[in-house]
């Protein structure tokens, strides 16, 4: 029994030992509770002032920023950048008092107009019509400077066609000279040029010496031209073909060279000559059947 009662007594005091414990743990706790409350108070009491030093600083900071852009503003404005200045605000600011400080000197806006009027260069609707009349007088001068100038070229085109024509005349002459000096003058069975000679002597004085004069020039102008064609003969032909071309002005003399040579020689000749010269002077040597 005296047992029990002792062990009860131990457990008891035990009991009451943790019992004192936790009170003062809970006490301690209530300490630390209240300590910390405190400082989260303290830091939020911080916070907001912070917040609204902050805040202060950042309306400042934006205060500043836009007295600067106005400032900006109003220099674009004085300097009158793009005409801003001058063409929009003036007529709208210009009688406020105090804004109208910004806005461009009324001399430049005189000089731009200035500058305005003489690059138009009308002072008055009457001008601007006389000018566009002597505009529409110029117009109706270069049409007919342009009409003119089409009649010239039709003129010249027909001018051309009418002597590609007298040419063609002229080889078409030469042909039948050609022809009849070789095949009745110079003939195998003709009577040669010795025989006209005579011929023509026997003739009224008048007309023989004027045909002999003729006959005579002829004898001695194709004894100098067998001399050339025996000169050009003894040539390269290449050379000769580069010699006659050159003398594309005179084609009928180039065909009488030509024709007192023996047609080896004429044709390397010829064969050596571009194709047009050598064709027109082919037309001028034969005589067409």
């Amino acid at each position: 029994m005296a047992r029990e009662t002792d062990a009860f007594t131990v457990e008891k005091k035990k009991l009451q030992d943790e019992k004192k414990k936790l009170k003062s743990e809970q006490k301690s706790q209530k300490k630390e509770a209240k300590k910390r409350a405190k400082e989260i108070a303290n830091q939020e009491a911080a916070l907001s002032e912070d917040e609204e030093g902050g805040g202060f600083f950042t309306f400042l900071a934006t205060i500043a920023i836009i007295l600067v852009w106005l400032g900006i503003v109003c220099i674009i404005i004085k300097l009158d950048v793009g005409g801003f200045g001058s063409g929009v605000l003036t007529p709208l600011l210009k009688d406020v008092p105090v804004i109208n400080m910004i806005l461009p000197e009324p001399k430049e806006e005189t000089e731009d107009t200035d500058q305005t009027d003489n690059e138009s260069g009308y002072t008055s609707i009457g001008e601007a019509a006389e000018h566009i009349r002597e505009l529409e007088a110029q117009l109706q001068q270069a049409n007919t400077n342009l009409l003119e100038k089409d009649e010239e070229i039709s003129e010249l085109k027909a001018e051309v066609v009418r002597l590609q024509e007298f040419e063609e005349s002229q080889i078409e002459f030469q042909r039948i000279k050609t022809e009849f000096f070789e095949n009745v003058v110079y003939a195998e069975n003709g009577p040669g040029p010795e025989a006209y000679k005579e011929y023509f002597e026997a003739m009224d004085p008048t007309t023989a010496a004027y045909l002999y004069k003729q006959v005579v020039e002829q004898l001695e102008e194709d004894a100098q031209i067998q001399e050339y064609a025996e000169t050009y003969a003894a040539m390269k032909p290449a050379q000769a073909a580069a010699i006659f071309e050159a003398m594309s002005g005179d084609l009928n003399l180039v065909a009488r060279i030509l024709g007192m040579m023996d047609s080896e020689t004429r044709g390397e000749i010829l064969g050596a000559m571009s194709p047009e010269v050598a064709a027109k002077l082919t037309k001028i040597m034969i005589p067409e059947s």
